[in-house]
């Protein structure tokens, strides 16, 4: 058994609780007028939900007599709590105005506190003493898992982005363009190898022309990079042209002496689909005849 348990300090919130649960619910809310509030990101039903769901798994964890919020039977309050923030975090509340959702709890549960401790002194300060720290500890939790789903759902925007930033364009039958815009990290190297690589496969393309005229500088790093996706290409059957190398990102390559030497560099897009078309058996006026 463990040391929360074996020392009961939450029954005395757990009979409040019990017998006046409807009274901490409308005072609950009260208290969270104004900004905590945010009548603009969510109603007042689903406000008195979400609160009246809490205060009832509160009083079965408080019955435990444990004020161990890691202890098995505050499981269900912190599985609530996960989602509250899970959701508060997409509807655009704060990390303050969600922690304080929890906080604001404290006031009406002191005053009946007090009226059941009596006018014994050392119970009152035990009873509030203890139902402070575990609704700071259910507080700080529910701030924790805020920024956990803020973290997640950034992760997946920045995949999401990363995909749409890297498209993969049919020029022609057999031949596809990757034009690259910004900045090519290792991260988004990988997404760029990976959609390329999908592509190949799908639409069974002999050429693959990496247009890096909106990226703004080629260092070392960068064209490392790129000499990565070209040799993933050309695993998969592929041959990959590089286009969009203007005089300044041509001087920087010479300058840091990178050997791009075996693979095809144009100056522009459509000098890059010209060669392409070569490639694949076509020339540009025999494109244009057939288009």
């Amino acid at each position: 058994m463990s040391k929360g348990i074996q020392n009961p300090k939450t029954t005395a919130l757990a009979a409040v609780l019990a017998k006046h649960e409807s009274s901490v619910l409308a005072e609950w809310i009260k208290e969270m007028a104004g900004a905590t509030r945010r009548a603009d990101l969510m109603n007042d039903s689903e406000l008195r939900t979400q609160c009246s769901s809490v205060l009832t798994l509160l009083r079965d964890g408080a019955e435990s007599g444990s004020s161990d919020i890691r202890t098995a039977p505050w499981h269900a309050v912190r599985e609530l709590l996960t989602e509250i923030s899970r959701t508060r975090a997409q509807q655009g509340f704060t990390p303050t105005e969600t922690a304080t959702f929890v906080l604001s709890v404290k006031k009406p549960l002191f005053n009946l506190l007090r009226d059941h401790a009596g006018n014994d002194a050392n119970a009152v300060a035990s009873e509030l003493w203890s139902t402070t720290e575990l609704i700071d500890s259910l507080g700080l939790y529910t701030s924790e898992m805020y920024f956990k789903s803020r973290e997640e759902l950034i992760r997946r925007q920045q995949e999401e982005m990363l995909e749409l930033s890297t498209p993969v364009v049919k020029l022609w039958d057999g031949i596809l363009a990757l034009p690259i815009i910004g900045t090519l990290d290792s991260a988004r190297t990988q997404v760029v190898m990976e959609t390329l690589l999908e592509n190949i496969v799908k639409t069974s393309s002999r050429v693959a022309i990496i247009d890096i005229t909106g990226v703004p500088t080629v260092d070392t790093v960068v064209a490392q990079h790129l000499l990565k996706t070209v040799t993933a290409a050309r695993l998969m059957g592929a041959d990959c042209i590089i286009s969009g190398v203007r005089p300044q990102i041509a001087q920087t390559i010479v300058h840091l002496g990178i050997n791009l030497l075996d693979v095809t560099t144009k100056a522009t897009l459509a000098d890059a689909f010209a060669v392409a078309l070569d490639r694949t058996g076509l020339s540009l006026e025999h494109a244009l005849k057939t288009a």
